[in-house]
């Protein structure tokens, strides 16, 4: 998605609304839509973190937004990503995907999305369950970066190296680095949005508002008890309010 359309050396730019935004989105509103409300926002949930690796696999080759405009079809065709249900998928139902026209009818990608399933589940019956083993890679952190150009952003990192090498290991399909540096980007494991686009200008003023509401509190509680140095919070640079 970040890497998309040959716009590198790009900057942020801005829309009809009066908004910047990544140079990578363009003007169609369901990539629009996309880039405002999804992507880079932080995604836990087992199945949505499935759903996403699976689609950012079937992207390879194809820019993102083919997979944007098939993504309803997608979750049809494959049982709202029901991994337990895609992993019983047999020969008839395998031949009846590469006839859906709804979908990118790739025999390699159809196979992968239910091995995919099969490797997921069991990393499900795991403690902590899908999510907690794709957060691992990060420490369960948000790594935030906002690079200025297209160019300053990587298509793939010694984080998504390490995800793509155990996914492999554990009978995973179309999850080359750069394909996991992608998911990572989409579910906000990565928060990359340049420079300059509101998103992450949005992001600085959620976490200055939650700095000032804490100060605030400070403030109230320590004219009640008359002592306000007794109950002032410590507040590090490396302090982050993420919301999200």
């Amino acid at each position: 998605m970040a890497n998309e359309a040959g716009q590198h050396h790009t900057g942020a730019r801005r829309h009809a609304d009066g908004r910047l935004r990544c140079a990578w989105c363009t003007t169609d509103p369901l990539y629009v839509a996309y880039h405002d409300n999804e992507w880079g926002v932080a995604v836990r949930a087992d199945r949505e973190l499935f759903e996403m690796l699976c689609l950012e696999g079937a992207q390879a080759g194809l820019s993102w937004l083919t997979i944007l405009r098939k993504r309803e079809s997608y979750r049809a065709a494959f049982d709202q990503f029901d991994a337990a249900k895609m992993a019983r998928y047999g020969a008839q139902k395998r031949n009846s995907l590469l006839l859906n026209s709804g979908i990118v009818r790739n025999r390699l990608k159809v196979d992968a999305f239910i091995s995919n399933a099969k490797a997921y589940l069991d990393i499900c019956g795991q403690p902590g369950g899908f999510a907690e083993y794709i957060w691992q890679f990060t420490d369960g952190k948000v790594l935030r970066r906002r690079p200025q150009y297209l160019s300053d952003i990587a298509r793939s990192t010694a984080h998504s190296d390490a995800m793509s090498k155990d996914l492999k290991q554990k009978g995973f399909r179309f999850v080359g680095s750069t394909i996991c540096h992608a998911f990572m980007q989409a579910v906000g494991i990565v928060d990359e949005h340049q420079r300059h686009c509101w998103r992450a200008a949005a992001g600085t003023v959620i976490k200055g508002a939650a700095a000032i509401l804490v100060t605030l509190t400070w403030l109230l509680a320590g004219t009640a008890n008359g002592n306000a140095e007794a109950v002032k919070p410590v507040l590090k640079a490396t302090d982050v309010f993420d919301l999200q």
